[in-house]
C-alpha cells in the first residue's frame, strides 16, 4: 500500500513526536546549513535555501520516512569545487555562479535517472574499505578547508591551498576570531550530553560566540556571514555554455553519485534505529527531485543527513511528516525570522569552528585505528582512497577503490571456484567417495579421469578446468560431475567445451553426471556439449563410473583378442 502513496509512509497517529523531530531537525540543521554555505563559498544564504528545499522535498518524494535531508559535508565539498572552477572561468554577469546551480539541477537528474533504473540495490554494494576511506577523506578536506577561517581569514576551496598557507594562517591570526573558534570547539566538544538534547551544542556554540562577538568585539574586524537575503528566492532556470558541457556534466554525476551513496548510508542508518525497511529507488527519485528544485532556487544540493536523521528519531519523528515540518521551520527564518535573530552577525570563525567538529566525526577513527588488524591489503586499499579523495577527486578515489576491491575480490573468487575444482584418477581423500566408488576407480587403473566441479563456474573457474586438464593426457574415460554446480558462466562453458573437443577427437568416452536445469541449458547451446547432453547424461557418478568400467573392460577384452 505504502508504494502507491504521494509521501511514502505518512501518517498522523505520531502527530506529538513528528512535530518535536521536526523542531528539534531543525534547530540542528541552522546552523550547519549557514556553515556549508559559507564553507561552499556561495554564501550561507544558499545552504539555507538548500535545507529549505532539499529538506522539503526529499520528504515528500523520499523513501525513508524518517530521514532529514539537507546539505551534507560531502556534497559541500563538491560544490566548493564546482564554485571555484566555473566562478573562476566565467566570473561577469554571475554566469558561472548560474552554471554551478545548474550542475546542482543536473545532479538531481541523475538521481532521478539512478531511480528509475532501479540502481539502488546496488549503489551501497560497496566494500566498507572504500566507503571508510572515501568518507574520512571528505572529513579530512573539511577539517583543511576550514584552517583559513577558524583563524579569522578568508576560506579557500583548495585542500592544496588550505595546507601550503598553514603556517600564514597561524602566524597572522586574528586573535578576536581564533579566540571564537577556540570557545566554539569547546562547546561543541564539551557540552554534556543532557544539555545537548535539549540545546544541541552547535546552536548553543552560536548563540554564545555571536553574543561574545557582538558585545566585547564590535571593533574586532572578525569577519562575519553578513546580509542575509529575506524573503522567497528567484527561480533561475539552467544556464548552459557548450564548451562547459562536458565538465558541467562530470561535475553532475559526480553530485549525483555522491549524493546517493550519502543518502542511502543515511536510510541503512534510519532502519536500524526504526526497525523499518526504506524503499531505496523512491528515496533516489525523492533526492533527484529535492536537488533540481534545490538548484532552481539557487540553494545547496543535499543528502539524507545522518545527525539530523539520528536527532529527529530520538526525539520522536517517524514519519515524513518530522521532515516537513523541518523544511516549514527554516523557511519561516528565511522569510524573516533570520532578521530578528541577527543572524548576519555569526562569525565565519564559529562556523568553521562547528565545521570542524561536523569534519571529525565524519572520519572514521574506529576503523583507522583497527584496519590493520584485519588485513595490510585492506589498509592500503582505504588509505589510498583516503588519499584520492583529499588529493585528488571523490570519483576518482571512489572509482579507483571500486576497481581495486573488485580486483582483490575477483583474485579471492578464483582461488575458491580454483578449488572447487578437482581432477583425479584414483581415490586421494580430496573427493568424498562411496566404498563402491572408490573400488570402481581403483580397478580402473587410471583409465577414467573423474572431473569433479563445485560451486558457481565463472571465469575463475576456467584456467583450473585448463590446469587441470594438462596433467592427466592417458585414460580413456572422462566424467564431468555437475552435480554440485549451480551455473556456468561462459567462460567456463568454452573451457569445458575446449576439453570435451580434446577428448572427443581422442575417442574417450565422456559422460555428463547430473547437470541442473539452469546448467543443462547453457550446456545445450553449445553443438559438443549437446551431443554429449543426448547421448551420455546420467543421474549419479556411481552410474557414470560403472558405465565407464563396463567401457575399458571392453577395451581391454578386445585388446587381450587382439594379442591372441
Amino acid at each position: 500500500m505504502n508504494s502507491i502513496r504521494l509521501v511514502n509512509g505518512l501518517h498522523f497517529r505520531n502527530l506529538r513526536g513528528d512535530i518535536f523531530g521536526g523542531l528539534t531537525a531543525a534547530i540542528v540543521a541552522l546552523p550547519l546549513a549557514l556553515a556549508f554555505g559559507v564553507s561552499s563559498g556561495a554564501g550561507a544564504i544558499t545552504g539555507l535555501y538548500g535545507a529549505v528545499f532539499v529538506g522539503l522535498f526529499a520528504a515528500l518524494f523520499g523513501g525513508t520516512p524518517s530521514q532529514i535531508s539537507g546539505p551534507t559535508g560531502p556534497m559541500t565539498v563538491v560544490m566548493a569545487t564546482v564554485f571555484t572552477a566555473l566562478i573562476a572561468k566565467y566570473p561577469d554577469n554571475n554566469l558561472g555562479l548560474a552554471m554551478a546551480f545548474t550542475v546542482v539541477m543536473l545532479g538531481g537528474l541523475f538521481q532521478i535517472i539512478f531511480g528509475l533504473l532501479r540502481l539502488g540495490k546496488y549503489i551501497t554494494l560497496m566494500p566498507y574499505t572504500v566507503i571508510s576511506g572515501f568518507m574520512s577523506g571528505i572529513g579530512f578536506i573539511i577539517l583543511l578547508l576550514q584552517i583559513g577561517p577558524f583563524f579569522g581569514h578568508e576560506g579557500s576551496a583548495n585542500v592544496i591551498d588550505s595546507v601550503k598557507n598553514f603556517s600564514t594562517f597561524v602566524t597572522t591570526a586574528n586573535p578576536e576570531a581564533t579566540f571564537l573558534g577556540f570557545i566554539t570547539l569547546a562547546i561543541v566538544f564539551a557540552s554534556p550530553p543532557k544539555l545537548n538534547r535539549i540545546l544541541p551544542a552547535p546552536l548553543l556554540a552560536l548563540i554564545i560566540c555571536t553574543t561574545i562577538s557582538v558585545f566585547f568585539f564590535p571593533n574586532g574586524n572578525i569577519q562575519t556571514i553578513g546580509e542575509i537575503p529575506s524573503g522567497l528566492p528567484s527561480l533561475h532556470l539552467p544556464v548552459f555554455r557548450p564548451d562547459q558541457f562536458r565538465e558541467m556534466i562530470g561535475y553532475a554525476l559526480m553530485l549525483g553519485i555522491l549524493g546517493s551513496i550519502d543518502s542511502l548510508l543515511t536510510s541503512l542508518v534510519a532502519d536500524n534505529i526504526t526497525r523499518t525497511e526504506h524503499d531505496s529507488d523512491r528515496e533516489l527519485i525523492g533526492q533527484g527531485i529535492a536537488n533540481l528544485i534545490s538548484g532552481l532556487f539557487w540553494g545547496l544540493p543535499g543528502a539524507g543527513a545522518t545527525m539530523r536523521t539520528v536527532v529527529n528519531v530520538r526525539a520522536g519523528g517517524k514519519t515524513p511528516l518530522s521532515g516537513i515540518i523541518h523544511g516549514f521551520v527554516l523557511l519561516f527564518i528565511v522569510l524573516g525570522v533570520g532578521k530578528l535573530l541577527s543572524i548576519e552577525n555569526i562569525p565565519n570563525a564559529v562556523l568553521a569552528g562547528i565545521l570542524i567538529k561536523v569534519g571529525i566525526d565524519i572520519i572514521d577513527w574506529g576503523f583507522l585505528r583497527r584496519a590493520h588488524m584485519i588485513s595490510w591489503r585492506a589498509t592500503g586499499l582505504m588509505y589510498l582512497v583516503l588519499f584520492l579523495t583529499v588529493f585528488v577527486d571523490l570519483i576518482t578515489a571512489v572509482g579507483v577503490g571500486v576497481f581495486v576491491a573488485n580486483l582483490f575480490t575477483l583474485e579471492r573468487l578464483c582461488a575458491i571456484q580454483a578449488d572447487g575444482v578437482q581432477a583425479i584418477t584414483a581415490p586421494n581423500g580430496k573427493l568424498s567417495l562411496d566404498p563402491e566408488e572408490e573400488t570402481l576407480l581403483k580397478q580402473a587403473r587410471g583409465r577414467i579421469l573423474l572431473f569433479q566441479l563445485g560451486g558457481p563456474m565463472s571465469f575463475g573457474a576456467a584456467k583450473a578446468i585448463s590446469r587441470r586438464m594438462s596433467i592427466v593426457e592417458d585414460y580413456d574415460v572422462l566424467i564431468l560431475d555437475f552435480k554440485n554446480v549451480p551455473y556456468v558462466g561462459v567462460t567456463a562453458t568454452l573451457a569445458i567445451e575446449n576439453m570435451v573437443k580434446e577428448a572427443k577427437e581422442k575417442r574417450r568416452a565422456i559422460f555428463l553426471v547430473a547437470a541442473s536445469e539452469k546448467v543443462e541449458d547453457r550446456l545445450r547451446r553449445l553443438k559438443v556439449l549437446r551431443q554429449v547432453l543426448l547421448e551420455n547424461q546420467v543421474h549419479d557418478r556411481l552410474e557414470a563410473l560403472q558405465q565407464g568400467s563396463t567401457i575399458i573392460n571392453q577395451h581391454h577384452s578386445s585388446s587381450s583378442s587382439e594379442v591372441v
